[in-house]
């Protein structure tokens, strides 16, 4: 991350160290690296634990979730576009008995092989969809697979996204 901000920074320093504002810079500045170290732990504290008797999840900034296997009703797993690109990805939706999305795995942050061992270690039915969707057929078709914010028109630009 210093190496994103240094440049940036650099000449704000330069424009406002004649001016004796450079303290307000560099409040900025150790806001914005306090900010990028916290999304940086949130990124490495997420994962996510399976076994026969049901899942844990530890969300971004260490939210946690489990969930017994009596409550897992079924696993979807479908490819989507991903944002302005002609290559897809995978995700996969672990839903409640009742159709809830309890867990999502984006390709964007898993691999596929992560994707089949939480299938191969949890034992409840597998929807494979054949084909490829872009978020706006996820969203018309599938909305309540998507989180609350994905399920507005205007949060992805085009048809693509993921």
């Amino acid at each position: 991350m210093i190496a994103l901000t240094a440049p940036v920074f650099a000449v704000l320093y330069w424009l406002t160290i004649p001016h004796r504002l450079w303290l307000f810079v560099l409040a900025a500045h150790l806001l914005v690296m306090a900010l990028s170290a916290l999304i940086g732990w949130g990124y490495a504290v997420a994962s996510i634990r399976v076994s026969p008797e049901g899942l844990y999840e530890r969300g971004f900034f260490g939210h946690k979730r489990y969930y017994p296997v009596n409550e897992i009703g079924s696993i979807l797993l479908l490819e989507t576009y991903r944002d302005s690109a002609l290559d897809s990805q995978p995700q996969l939706f672990v839903c409640g008995n009742d159709g809830r999305t309890l867990l999502r795995m984006r390709g964007a942050f898993w691999q596929r092989t992560d994707m089949d061992l939480l299938i191969g270690i949890l034992d409840v039915p597998v929807h494979v969809v054949d084909g490829t969707f872009t978020m706006s057929e996820l969203r018309r078709t599938r909305p309540e697979l998507l989180y609350w914010f994905e399920r507005f028109p205007w949060t992805h630009t085009g048809s693509a996204g993921a």
